[in-house]
């Protein structure tokens, strides 16, 4: 939204247009946003569930509220990797795919991998 609003004072910089129609398009800018930010935090409150199931019978089970998922994707993969047993899970996951699903609100079942030796990795929106 401030780089909406920055064009806007622009272009009243510029006499494109009046500080009064500036001031109007401003006002509409704020009103349309608390609904679209209302509905994208109630989304936020959702959760990133991820299973993992090796072969060897270690299970893994993370629940993570979204807005705290989202942070930690944009942290990278190499947190993940630091962790000696989760970097075999994690070396193939698109984390930019996770993070725009994650912008773009989708829910339900995002990643589902299944290895030849049986392990397997389901990340899902809920």
């Amino acid at each position: 939204m401030k780089e909406e609003i920055a064009k806007i004072l622009a272009m009243v910089q510029e006499e494109k247009i009046t500080a009064e129609k500036g001031a109007e398009l401003i006002e509409l800018l704020k009103d349309e946003t608390p609904s679209h930010s209302s509905s994208h935090t109630n989304y936020l409150k959702k959760m990133l569930k991820i299973r993992i199931d090796s072969a060897d019978g270690d299970k893994v089970k993370i629940n993570l509220p979204l807005n705290l998922a989202k942070t930690i994707l944009k942290a990278g993969h190499h947190i993940a990797e630091k962790f000696p047993e989760s970097e075999k899970y994690v070396k193939d996951i698109d984390m930019d795919l996770l993070l725009d699903a994650i912008d773009n609100e989708a829910e339900g079942q995002i990643v589902d991998i299944s290895s030849a030796n049986k392990d397997t990795v389901l990340i899902v929106i809920e």
